[in-house]
């Protein structure tokens, strides 16, 4: 089944002259003797990915395989005609091996068009370029420039862009160091600051703004001369595939589509705001009231606390009936399409659909907890579950168990949770990378909200009295 597009109108419009272009391709390749890129993979029926986990690319979130990178290259199978494999390749460095040895058809994972790496492949266009900046812990001394960094405890990605950009500043600055390290991915490195265990490393500007709300520790000490153009890696060799990738990055930057996943993933429609109650307790007044009674039928019907739905409610949507995000999640419990249709909700804006529907998955997560897990760690693994999907949650339990805790408890899953954005951990799991710290805070807000309604009932709070 072929991963569905992600323009609409005009997508469609150019299916004939699309066609068209591949239908003629091996009559243009007819007096070779060998097979082009393209007729292999049309061949197989099916476009295979070289990429990485991570955030920025790809990983498996709670309604299947998502990432910028993925959803681009899938986009870019689609107009092939063709479904879209996947090869996560274990350290930066084994993408160009995979490349070589004709197990992938392209590298996406955020690569940098240099030079050198235009000497071993062919390159699509450019679809987006970054800044490199040097990012370090705060209230530690800031490095300015290039001299600072010699005095650094500083790493980066082996075989990286940023690795290269280094070589190159040893002209200026000789007595510039670094560790390049083979099995930690970004995540790793940022943790190690936040950690204190490294000083800085690099990291283009687009990657550290999706990372840098989990990170509040970081800041930028400096950006590093020049911007590094991105694109798609490709084997030498023939053009065909590029110039399909020519065609249909053209297509999707007239469309909005490029554009559209950009926005996505990197501007923070962040779920995770900071917990402020003051916002919060200014919502209870304001926009609580007419959902108040919804939220207590709903969960009286599914044997549910209302406070638990009401505290859901606020941190997926801050109660606000009309919300959509950047990802295309809406309504009051931000109910993904794909879960809405699984639901058989019609209409995710209607608080009532919303509600149930968000009631209902809920349910169906905390029914495949365990039984012999006590109440309330069943609550909290469902909500986890809820928020990053259930394969995940059975990962961070996986590893709970490994490292000697106890994967029933939440307190112990709990601090295994991050774990499942560093790459040393996920790559024993079964569902690879997932944004655990992010679970983590969202529950742990969720718990904050619950208990302050909680509180507030318990004391007949005149603003519950009111709406009562």
């Amino acid at each position: 089944m072929l991963v569905r597009f992600l323009a609409i109108g005009q997508w469609k419009q150019n299916i004939p002259t699309a066609l068209a272009g591949l239908m003629l391709l091996p009559f243009l390749y007819s007096g070779h003797d060998h097979t082009t890129y393209l007729q292999q993979a049309q061949q197989r029926g099916s476009l295979t990915l070289l990429t990485r986990n991570g955030a920025s690319s790809y990983f498996i979130g709670p309604d299947g395989r998502t990432g910028p990178e993925y959803e681009l290259a899938a986009a870019f199978a689609e107009y092939l005609g063709l479904e879209i494999d996947v090869e996560v390749a274990a350290t930066f460095a084994d993408l160009g091996r995979l490349l070589k040895t004709s197990q992938g058809d392209l590298i996406a994972a955020n690569l940098t068009r240099t030079a050198a790496r235009e000497q071993e492949f062919s390159f699509g266009p450019d679809y987006d370029q970054a800044e490199t900046i040097v990012v370090y812990r705060r209230g530690h001394p800031r490095p300015r420039n290039l001299r600072d960094l010699e005095k650094l405890n500083l790493a980066v990605i082996a075989g990286s862009s940023y690795e290269y950009l280094l070589q190159q500043a040893r002209t200026s600055s000789p007595a510039l160091k670094w560790q390049s390290t083979t099995d930690k991915g970004m995540e790793d490195l940022l943790l190690a600051i936040t950690d204190g265990r490294l000083d800085a490393t690099l990291v283009d500007s687009n990657i550290f703004k999706i990372h840098s709300q989990f990170y509040p520790l970081l800041g930028v000490g400096f950006t590093m001369a020049g911007k590094q153009p991105q694109a798609w890696a490709f084997q030498p060799g023939d053009d065909s595939l590029v110039r399909q990738a020519n065609s249909f990055f053209s297509l999707v930057q007239q469309n909005g589509t490029l554009a559209a996943i950009k926005s996505r993933y990197y501007d923070n429609h962040a779920k995770l705001d900071r917990v402020d109650m003051f916002q919060f307790m200014k919502q209870v007044r304001n926009r609580l009231p007419p959902l108040m009674p919804v939220f207590e039928e709903v969960a009286a019907v599914h044997d549910l606390d209302w406070r638990l739905l009401a505290a859901m409610g606020y941190q997926e949507s801050h109660w606000d009936p009309e919300a959509t995000s950047g990802t295309g999640v809406r309504g009051i419990m931000m109910l993904t399409l794909r879960t809405a249709k699984q639901l058989g909700i019609n209409n995710r804006l209607d608080p009532v659909q919303s509600i149930e529907g968000g009631a209902r998955y809920f349910l169906r997560m905390h029914t495949r907890i365990p039984a012999r897990i006590a109440e309330p760690d069943r609550t909290w693994m469902a909500l986890a579950a809820y928020n990053m999907g259930w394969g995940h949650l059975e990962d961070a339990r996986v590893l709970t168990q490994k490292q000697g805790g106890n994967p029933d408890l939440w307190h112990d899953v709990n601090e295994r949770l991050p774990l499942l954005s560093q790459e040393k951990w996920y790559r024993q799991t079964r569902n690879g990378y997932a944004r655990g710290y992010e679970a983590s805070q969202y529950v742990n807000n969720i718990r904050r909200y619950f208990e302050t309604l909680k509180w507030m009932e318990t004391r007949a709070h005149p603003m519950l009295v009111a709406i009562r």
